[in-house]
């Protein structure tokens, strides 16, 4: 007597798969565990090294917060080259040593335009260039003191179409900047030293009309004057 085949139902059928499923996961598993347990291991590393680094680099950034608070009392009394070198046999390290050993954090970056500021109050007008243009943190104030620094570089080097068009990149990193006006004067008495008189007019209306209120707004006029 032949038996009647068993009818097989839709859940069966989906079982079935998820063994099949299983065993072939299984099978694929003990065939690259080896490049699984490498790839697991290097997201491990990837992660842990993330964390860290920001680890680190906070505990960098601490560091040079303390130096640069120490070296700033010979800067401020305008010790420029014991500021930049640092002072043998104290605790004060130079802007320049911070610069190279914590460049890469926030207060490694504020240094950079505390040095290049010092290199430019004693005519090293190169030096002072190469770290203002070294500059690349994200604090908007000391990121146009950045522009405006390479523009009176650029002044002192008496190349003043460079030293405008600074100027005016400075004035543009934020409208929040409040010495946005002055920046914008000094690329305007540059335009007009190099007798570009329309692009100096320009900027010095503007200058008169969006900062009326400012104390360089108001010097605007005798500008104005010579080119008009």
């Amino acid at each position: 007597m032949i038996r009647e085949k068993k009818k097989i139902t839709r859940k069966e059928i989906k079982e079935d798969s998820l063994v099949t499923f299983y065993y072939k996961a299984v099978s694929l598993y003990n065939q690259y565990q080896r490049q699984i347990l490498i790839g697991a291991a290097a997201i491990v590393v990837i992660v842990g090294g993330y964390f860290l680094m920001g680890y680190y680099n906070n505990i960098d950034n601490n560091e040079a917060n303390l130096q640069l608070a120490k070296v700033m009392k010979v800067y401020d009394a305008g010790r420029y080259q014991e500021a930049i070198d640092g002072m043998p046999g104290t605790k004060i390290t130079g802007l320049k040593k911070i610069v190279d050993d914590f460049g890469s954090t926030q207060n490694g970056e504020n240094a950079k335009i505390y040095l290049a500021n010092a290199y430019y109050n004693l005519g090293k007008f190169d030096e002072a260039l190469a770290a203002y243009e070294d500059y690349s943190g994200d604090t908007p104030l000391l990121q146009a003191a950045a522009y405006a620094g390479i523009a009176a570089c650029y002044e002192a080097k008496n190349n003043l179409e460079e030293a405008a068009g600074y100027y005016v990149k400075a004035s543009k990193v934020s409208e929040e900047t409040v010495l946005n006006p002055q920046y914008l004067l000094f690329a305007g008495i540059d335009y007009i030293k190099l007798g570009k008189t329309e692009e100096a007019k320009e900027i010095l209306r503007s200058i008169k009309r969006d900062y009326s209120k400012s104390p360089f707004g108001r010097d605007v006029d005798k500008y104005l004057a010579q080119v008009e």
